[in-house]
């Protein structure tokens, strides 16, 4: 019945749905700049030692618990957190030795 209607009328049925997607292609929502971030630790790296003692001095946890949060890697160490405190922290826990992702 689709291609009927198509060649009878010369039109095809795919354009409306071409020019339906194409207002919500350039919305608006994604041109925001993102204000908080999440830092996840991926991997701890050969000096697991520095790596639990950045991890002590950015979220005042405990040895044990920070050991635990370390151990259990790849796990979120601060979430929430500015662009500046994000690049912060980033670079103390890169210069521990481990593997960190800021999303």
């Amino acid at each position: 019945m689709v291609k009927a209607l198509e060649e009878e009328f010369g039109i095809s049925a795919a354009a409306p749905m071409a020019v339906a997607a194409a207002p919500s292609a350039g919305g608006g929502a994604g041109d925001e700049e993102q204000t908080e971030f999440s830092i996840t630790l991926a991997d701890f790296g050969a000096n697991k030692i520095n790596v639990i003692k950045a991890v002590r001095e950015i979220t005042d946890l405990g040895l044990r618990e920070a050991k635990e949060l370390v151990e259990s890697a790849p796990t979120r160490v601060r979430e929430g957190v500015n662009k500046d405190e994000a690049d912060s922290i980033k670079t103390k826990l890169e210069d521990a030795g481990a593997t960190v992702q800021v999303a």
